[in-house]
């Protein structure tokens, strides 16, 4: 059997400049965007006040995740990651379809963010269409993505600091109007009113789950991103810790405070209910200063999707499952051509804003589900494999989390149900019958690929015991 180095060999090339700072803020960057800002709104109207349950379900699936990925992204620290993990110990059609989907996942996912922009910038700009947003801010990250790496790890720090430090401020205010100020409009009574902590029942608060596991999708870049870590052992430990810690803090306690201060009709009277919060509180200038956190929070997570969908592209080039081109990267260190590729997803938003302009989020949103839910499904599933290997040699993991095992299988199983979950939503309808043909295509590639690999293998074969003969007769 193949050694992992050999895996670790071929993916040579990149940069080894991030710092465990700058891994955890990538992977802030990613996990607090829209997610949050805009996609709390869906799970708002599912849930109403549960659901902060449904993001502590989410979160404890998020948690189960990261525990997973850290003991096999210290193992093996590549930016392959858990598609390398998937082709090491389960199989190369296993790593294929990993990777694949997830790379369409996060490039759809991009689309997402930058629909959302063009959302955020009708406060300002009423009148303006929103696909021209799209188009001039997907091409300013696409400049930034283009630079080394080093310099999108700072750019993508101060742009996950700036929504770190907005988020505290809100928590801050939020939480002096509900405990402090003696507003009795503000405060935990408005969890029962309007049909109460539940209003759709336990069905909604499951529904909203689905939407959580979207705001969580990303904390998976860690892994991706250890690849070109300065000290990936050290700052994968670093990093997992306290992004997981952030992560639950800043979802769970922001999302009590917003159904804390007005009723959930108010909430969902605008695009993003950070917005909204701030406009029924009224401090004057506050909903135009939160609208261009919730823009910059976006482009962070927009930032960090590109970076990581090249990476993957790499990744599957230097496997020789996309052509060779994708796997080149420039003098800078970055993979260029793997970039414009993975920009696709901006190009199908734009589309998608021009045709459907005012469903261009909740599309963009379903379709890009399939590839995150299969993507999370196939970590937990490689990580049983991964330990079972271990388990079988005799070795144990360099970083041991406890309760990752059990964790795993159910994590699996959750993801499983959340997928079949969204047949039963009009919002997420779409994604199994976008998602499944995607993978049986996927599946079809893989065979393809490994047809004509074949093929090259024996053509080289033939060539080379003709040379030898040659070379003997002569």
């Amino acid at each position: 059997m193949a050694e992992f180095s050999d895996i670790q060999t071929r993916e040579i090339g990149l940069q080894k400049a991030l710092t465990a700072r700058q891994l955890g803020m990538i992977a802030l960057g990613g996990a607090i965007g829209t997610g949050l800002f805009l996609g709390s709104r869906f799970a708002i109207g599912f849930a109403g006040p549960s659901v902060v349950l449904s993001y502590l379900i989410g979160g404890m699936i998020a948690l189960l995740l990261m525990a997973a990925l850290a003991e096999m992204t210290v193992q093996h620290p590549t930016s392959g990651s858990f598609g390398a993990y998937a082709e090491h110990y389960i199989g190369p059609l296993a790593g294929f379809l990993v990777r694949y989907m997830y790379w369409g996942c996060i490039v759809l996912a991009v689309g997402t963010e930058v629909t959302a922009v063009g959302e955020y910038m009708q406060l300002w700009f009423p009148g303006i269409p929103p696909w021209i947003w799209v188009i001039l801010f997907g091409g300013a990250l696409i400049l930034v993505n283009a630079m080394n790496v080093k310099s999108f790890g700072t750019l993508e720090y101060w742009f996950s600091a700036i929504k770190v430090f907005a988020i505290i401020a809100f928590i801050v205010v939020a939480g002096w109007l509900v405990f402090f100020s003696g507003d009795q409009k503000r405060g935990v009574h408005n969890w029962a009113a309007e049909g109460g902590f539940m209003p759709n029942g336990l069905s909604g608060m499951w529904f909203a789950v689905i939407v959580s596991i979207f705001s969580y999708l990303s904390i998976e870049m860690i892994a991706v991103a250890a690849g070109e870590a300065a000290e990936p052992e050290k700052a994968v430990k670093k990093a997992f810790k306290v992004t997981a810690f952030r992560l639950l803090i800043f979802y769970i306690l922001t999302l009590s405070l917003i159904v804390s201060i007005a009723p959930v009709s108010e909430i969902l009277s605008g695009s993003s209910p950070f917005v909204t919060v701030m406009q029924v509180i009224g401090i004057p200038f506050a909903d135009s200063v939160l609208n261009f956190v919730v823009i910059i929070a976006a482009l962070s997570a927009m930032n960090s999707q590109l970076y990581i969908s090249t990476r993957m592209m790499f990744s599957l080039s230097r496997a020789g499952e996309a052509p060779r081109m994708f796997g080149k990267v420039g003098r800078n260190g970055a993979p260029l051509n793997a970039l414009l590729l993975s920009t696709g997803g901006i190009a199908v938003a734009t589309v998608i804003y021009v045709l459907n302009p005012a469903d261009a989020f909740a599309i963009m949103f379903a379709i890009s589900m399939f590839g995150a839910l299969f993507t999370w499904f196939m970590i937990f599933v490689t990580h049983v494999a991964f330990r079972r290997r271990l388990a079988a040699r005799g070795e144990k993991p360099k970083y041991s989390v406890w309760g990752s095992r059990p964790g795993a299988i159910i994590g699996a199983v959750l993801m499983l149900a959340i997928a079949a979950s969204t047949a039963l939503t009009d919002e997420f309808r779409s994604t199994l019958p976008f998602g499944i043909p995607c993978l049986a295509a996927a599946i079809g590639a893989f065979f393809l690929v490994q047809r004509r690999r074949r093929r090259a293998q024996d053509a080289a074969s033939v060539e080379s015991a003709a040379s030898a003969g040659k070379n003997h007769d002569s």
